[in-house]
Order: structure tokens, then sequence, then C-alpha cells
């Protein structure tokens, strides 16, 4: 089952969760406030997508950490944060059999990649 880890406020989980039903994809969400994602998983994902990928510095959560946390940034210490403030987490993950993609395309085509597998 495809697995989705995100925010239930989050506009593109939103979308991302209703185009699914639509297409009849069976899957399952996960609020990251909700639940505790621990740093292995974390692991997981960044050595999947890498660290420009997975972390979100968009978002108001990144813009309100210490400029110490910002700086000197390796994947342990993104790690870190992320599972301290799950926000930093770009979304919607996606997960299907340990594979994960991150992000909910705009174009229909490209989001094929949420169907295969």
């Amino acid at each position: 089952m495809l697995k989705i880890y995100g925010l239930k406020n989050c506009d593109t989980c939103r979308a991302a969760r209703k185009w699914l039903t639509a297409k009849g994809v069976e899957h399952e969400f996960f609020d990251l406030r909700g639940i505790s994602l621990d740093a292995e998983t974390i692991h997981h994902w960044l050595a999947q997508v890498g660290l420009d990928t997975l972390l979100n510095k968009r978002g108001t959560t990144w813009r309100k950490l210490d400029d110490g946390d910002k700086q000197a940034l390796d994947d342990a210490k993104a790690v870190q944060l992320m599972v301290t403030h799950p926000a930093l987490i770009k979304r919607p993950v996606f997960c299907r059999d340990g594979v994960i993609s991150v992000g909910f395309a705009r174009n229909e085509n490209d989001r094929k990649h949420m169907l295969d597998g």
C-alpha cells in the first residue's frame, strides 16, 4: 500500500490525497505532527533523495530556526532538526515498499510515479 507522510493542513498534501482517491489508489496518510518519526526513517529517506530534496528551507519553520541551526548543516544535523521539527520535511513524502518520492507534481503526466509499483 502507498503510504503518504505530510501535514493534514497542507494544501499540497490534501490535493495529493484527493487525486489518489479519485484514481482509486489505496493509500494511508500519516500526519508528521501526529506521529513520532524516528531518525532512522529520516536517514533512510535522506539516503534515497538527498538533503536538498527532503529538507524544506522555504517554510516558516526554517525561517524561525536560530541561525546556528542553519549553519554547518550536514545530514546528521538535518535529521535531528527534522525529528524535532517535522514541518521541515518537504511534503508529501510517498513511500511504497521502502522506496520514496517527495512532492506532488502539478502536471498530471508527472504524477505517474505515484502509481508505479
